[in-house]
């Protein structure tokens, strides 16, 4: 193979290859692959200019020759480029299209140089109870008080006796407004 393109020569030279960069661009052809001959230049090209020992490689596997590894990656048409990051796979691009290639394979480099300084990650971050200033108590949400009118001490029955006796003391009185107020039913009554 020209350039920096490695050929894979058995399973075991290619989980050793894994092993050796962060990302593995992955060329499964086959040498009677026609749409195969006419990517490797873009394939070549791509090499030439991304490799990076250590962290981006590229290599190929002739699928004819290395049939257990094309196995067990599922590779079914060709040509199949595979982008393999730490061991597992994140891209596939099957068929011979040029763009999708040059695509996945600026995004590894990309990602192997680094992540670009943004605004979102030049904080120190937050975890969960790292809050400077003291939260408040669960039970002093901004419901609370409203909870406390409405239910009382008794919860809900209280709630409607109050309601009902509050309703016919008002109903049956001369003076309904001076009888809700003094009357035991009062939420608002000192007792």
């Amino acid at each position: 193979m020209p350039g920096k393109i490695i050929a894979v020569t058995s399973s075991s030279h290619f989980s050793q290859l894994l092993s050796q960069s962060t990302y593995t661009i992955v060329d499964f052809y086959a040498d009677w692959c026609g749409p195969c001959k006419a990517i490797a230049p873009v394939f070549q090209s791509l090499a030439e200019k991304e490799t990076k020992p250590g962290k981006m490689q590229f290599v190929k596997v002739d699928v004819d020759s290395q049939q257990e590894v094309a196995r067990k990656y599922g590779i079914s048409a060709m040509p199949t480029f595979l982008v393999i990051k730490s061991n597992s796979v994140v891209d596939t691009i099957r068929g011979a299209n040029p763009s999708a290639l040059t695509a996945a394979v600026r995004k590894a480099a990309s990602d192997t140089s680094g992540p670009a300084a943004s605004a979102a990650f030049q904080s120190k971050g937050r975890t969960l109870g790292s809050a400077t200033e003291p939260s408040r108590p669960v039970g002093n949400s901004p419901f609370a008080s409203a909870q406390r009118m409405l239910m009382g001490n008794g919860g809900l029955s209280d709630l409607v006796i109050r309601f009902f006796a509050l309703y016919f003391i008002s109903l049956f009185a001369f003076d309904s407004y001076k009888a809700a107020e003094e009357s035991p039913f009062n939420i608002k009554a000192r007792r």
